[in-house]
């Protein structure tokens, strides 16, 4: 039975900080997805989070449904014209067979049971429809700063990640996907963060929490100085994540 299947929730105790340190999407990904739609009436966002994508992508769509399996990301999400939020699964949406005209799911998919979210693309995806998932690599700062934060992520936190991080580790080229696949641009995100954010943002970071939850102490603790004297005297620095999109055609066109 799927209602047996267990929801992992790894950021619902850190929703509050998700929503003020997670980077956002650039504006060129959202308008070359709807480029690839047909009609651009209904957007699903799943896996929503606090509905960083499902309200940018009221620019290009009608409509939008965040859905979420975490009730603290739902009820922290951002309110917004023609954006409605439900919790639940992602393989038990609340739409009508064949109604959406595009599926998104940013820095989620890992956590899924991929059969059943596929069958439930679709069950939902009208005739052409596009999934699209992505996901990004650990940010790139500088040499010297990179290298701290890969340190922290190997050696502090590395056995608090959970099994289903390969999957952004390999670019999600280790899952199979059984639909036709439309080439996708290279993108990236960039912000200009202070030190301080960058540490708020590495707090939003699931083996931090789990790390932190196991033994009462931040692991963070570990990171500052040695992150300090790799920083430097600048108040501000670019953080650049390169992002790998998958997308996909979904119930196409017999030709």
């Amino acid at each position: 039975m799927t209602d047996s299947i267990p929801f992992k929730d790894h950021f619902s105790v850190q929703a509050e900080d998700y929503s003020i340190y997670r980077p956002e999407y650039p504006a060129e990904l959202y308008q070359w997805l709807a480029s690839l739609c047909e009609e651009t009436k209904l957007a699903w966002d799943c896996a929503t989070g606090n509905g960083q994508a499902a309200v940018a992508l009221t620019n290009q769509f009608s409509y939008v449904i965040g859905t979420d399996a975490s009730e603290s990301q739902i009820y922290r999400a951002m309110i917004y014209p023609r954006v409605e939020y439900e919790v639940g699964l992602a393989h038990q949406s609340p739409h009508k067979d064949h109604s959406v005209d595009l599926i998104t799911v940013a820095q989620a998919l890992h956590w899924f049971d991929f059969d059943l979210f596929f069958k439930e693309v679709n069950r939902v995806g009208k005739t052409n429809a596009v999934l699209a998932v992505w996901c990004y690599e650990l940010h790139q700062i500088t040499p010297a700063v990179d290298a701290v934060i890969k340190s922290y992520y190997d050696d502090i936190i590395g056995d608090f990640w959970p099994a289903e991080r390969k999957h952004i580790e390999q670019a999600y080229n280790s899952i199979d996907f059984p639909f036709e696949t439309i080439k996708a641009p290279k993108c990236s995100m960039h912000k200009q963060w202070t030190f301080e954010h960058l540490l708020g943002y590495l707090g939003t970071w699931s083996a931090t929490q789990k790390y932190l939850a196991t033994h009462g102490k931040d692991p963070r603790e570990q990171l500052v100085e040695p992150l300090k004297t790799a920083w430097g005297q600048d108040d501000t620095k670019l953080i650049t994540w390169p992002v790998t999109i998958k997308t996909f055609r979904i119930n196409p066109n017999e030709k």
